[in-house]
């Protein structure tokens, strides 16, 4: 018994992934370029989405992604895609006690590279990180990211959290599939491989 985890991430073409949603989503660090996501939005894309999401046993979120994600999917009509979503385990990461009502959520109180290893190992099938740049960084330093779903948006934010920031931890990637959206997002697939093969150009 044994789960995957996959990252999904929308991306600048700089590596930027804070705020994509809106200009109020995420402005911690004083950030005011949110929203740079919306007009790249078509049906490639939310057929893209769909895919990941419906792919999912389970979502993991950080604690600031959940509140955010916890206030919009809750009102959203199945009809409209809120099914999947509403009904799938959703597992939120953090230090001190929280309270969650969002359905068929869930606390994972602790060090996060402690207990999703723990989460990992005592579940089946794939659960999903979505956002949560904070818990990206946790779960890279721990190598328990199996997979990438990378997003990247055709525009260049300039500043902001990053995907993957200085001080990351090596890492080998096999590219396992891609597609480009009408409006130019690049779907990437990747699969950890171990750590990264060094060598000379000769």
């Amino acid at each position: 018994m044994a789960s995957k985890l996959i990252v999904g991430t929308f991306v600048s073409l700089d590596g930027v992934m804070q705020g994509p949603g809106g200009a109020t989503e995420d402005e911690s660090n004083g950030f005011t370029r949110g929203g740079w996501l919306p007009a790249h939005v078509d049906q490639d894309f939310n057929e893209i989405m769909g895919d990941v999401l419906e792919r999912a046993d389970g979502m993991l979120l950080g604690r600031k992604s959940y509140d955010i994600l916890a206030s919009y999917w809750p009102n959203v009509s199945d009809e409209d895609g809120g099914a999947k979503i509403n009904s799938m385990a959703k597992y939120v990461t953090t230090r001190s006690p929280k309270d969650v009502d969002w359905s068929n959520s869930h606390v994972l109180q602790g060090e996060a590279a402690q207990t999703v290893a723990e989460l990992k190992k005592s579940t089946d099938g794939v659960i999903l990180v979505q956002g949560s740049s904070d818990l990206l960084r946790t779960l890279q330093e721990a190598e328990l990211v199996d997979e990438y779903h990378l997003l990247v948006f055709p525009v260049v934010v300039g500043e902001g959290k990053r995907l993957f920031s200085e001080g990351t931890v090596p890492a080998g990637l096999k590219l396992a599939g891609s597609r480009v959206t009408s409006t130019g997002v690049v779907h990437l697939v990747y699969e950890w491989a171990g750590a990264p093969v060094y060598g000379t150009v000769a």
